[in-house]
């Protein structure tokens, strides 16, 4: 009787794009994801943002000073400042998205790819900064048909 075949060990596998070819050997001519995964590619610019003698902190700095702006903004909310708090929140978002943009490696503010980061720190920071500068009462920024729409869907 024959059982499942069992993958051999020996396979080696250079990096996330290369699968092995019919006599074992790994090649590079797929874009697919190998046969065998052995580990998980790091997303690009996730390397270290310092030397490796570097103390963690330093090699860690882009991501540190984005979660630390972010605490402070919100300390701020719950001080009771929240226009400022918020506001600081999305502009600690937005320079993610500048440092991700700028510098090759960022170490841990790399989740994803440079584009869907870039995107998503841009997105997300521009829509609490935005919503921060339209809080009520007294408005720092008004926009005329986002109130015609409130009083449209309240009052029909």
């Amino acid at each position: 009787m024959v059982g499942p075949a069992e993958p051999p060990d020996d396979i080696e596998v250079r990096d996330a794009v290369s699968a092995p070819d019919a006599a074992g050997r790994p090649r590079r001519a797929t874009r697919r994801f190998p046969l065998f995964t052995k580990d998980t590619a790091r997303p690009e610019g996730g390397g270290r943002a310092a030397p490796r003698d570097a103390p963690a902190p330093a090699r860690q700095w882009p991501i540190l000073a984005v979660l630390g702006a972010v605490g402070v903004g919100l300390l701020l909310t719950a001080l009771d400042l929240f226009r400022y708090g918020t506001l600081l929140i999305g502009m600690a978002l937005l320079a993610g998205g500048v440092l991700r943009w700028l510098l090759p490696d960022v170490g841990m503010l790399a989740v994803r790819s440079r584009f869907t980061d870039i995107v998503t720190y841009g997105v997300l920071g521009s829509a609490i900064a935005l919503l921060a500068l339209m809080v009520q009462p007294n408005p720092w920024l008004v926009i005329p048909f986002l109130k015609d729409t409130l009083h449209f869907t309240v009052s029909g």
